[in-house]
């Protein structure tokens, strides 16, 4: 089994043969969850593509240990970049989408306030719900042993998310009417891939005319239609699949 990974506020400084501290509720997780003890080897990431990798040489406590820096690795910028903008689900599966996307590698991911969504952000809920899918994909990147997390960004109308998809390279709806397979999309080699997925109600005929005027093609997945919190992982896979990500 891999080593687990845990989350450090920075890695600057850190060099092999040297020590680092984990201890808050990282520790406490570490010690008081994961049990580990002297000898385990663990990865102390940043989360924005460097790790340090060790064992643990002393626990102290229930939530504080010291690791053993053994080496530093670091993880190449993706390439091409995969952005998913997705519609607001229903409850809690919103963290859903999140979480099995990060699992999948998924480089940033965009919450959408579409026409059709039952769920909206506003006030106070729309910071406790953007906190919670921030850590959602914390953890998540975690969990998957990922040392570059996604970058969970702020909400974004419809005019915005027009504009991100004009300046990609590769823009795209996902829509049960189109007429296109994602699966033949010709897909660039580098920059970037944005990819909208919509509400359960559908993106509307005005998001459609928006995000067509910026470039954006609406492509199906297959013959079955998706909910919204698993479509944006289905395409993730099938995207980095034929972009090479996954070779």
């Amino acid at each position: 089994m891999t080593a687990p990974v845990f989350l450090v506020e920075s890695l600057a400084g850190v060099r092999a043969g040297g020590t680092l501290t984990l201890d808050g509720p990282e520790g406490r997780h570490a010690v008081s969850v994961r049990r580990l003890r002297v000898g385990e080897e663990v990865v102390l990431t940043d989360g924005a593509g460097t790790g340090a990798e060790g064992t643990v040489s002393a626990v102290e406590g229930k939530d504080r240990l010291t690791v053993a820096v053994s080496g530093l690795r670091t993880e190449e910028p993706p390439v091409p970049t995969l952005t998913v903008v997705q519609a607001l689900p229903k409850g809690d599966r919103g963290e859903l989408a999140v979480e099995t996307m990060t699992e999948t590698g998924v480089d940033a991911i965009v919450p959408w306030s579409a026409a059709r969504c039952v769920t909206q952000w506003k006030g106070e809920r729309a910071a406790k719900s953007l906190a919670k899918w921030r850590a959602t994909a914390r953890e998540a990147g975690k969990q998957s042993r990922r040392l570059t997390f996604p970058r969970v960004a702020d909400p974004l109308s419809t005019k915005q998310v027009a504009q991100l998809l004009a300046d990609a390279d590769f823009a795209a709806i996902l829509h049960e009417e189109g007429s296109t397979p994602l699966a033949t999309a010709e897909l660039p080699t580098e920059g970037s891939i944005v990819l909208v997925v919509g509400p359960e109600g559908g993106v509307s005929p005005e998001e459609l005319a928006a995000f067509a005027e910026a470039g954006a093609k609406p492509y199906r997945l297959g013959a079955s239609v998706l909910r919204t919190s698993t479509a944006g992982t289905a395409a993730t896979a099938l995207l980095l699949g034929r972009t090479g990500r996954w070779s």
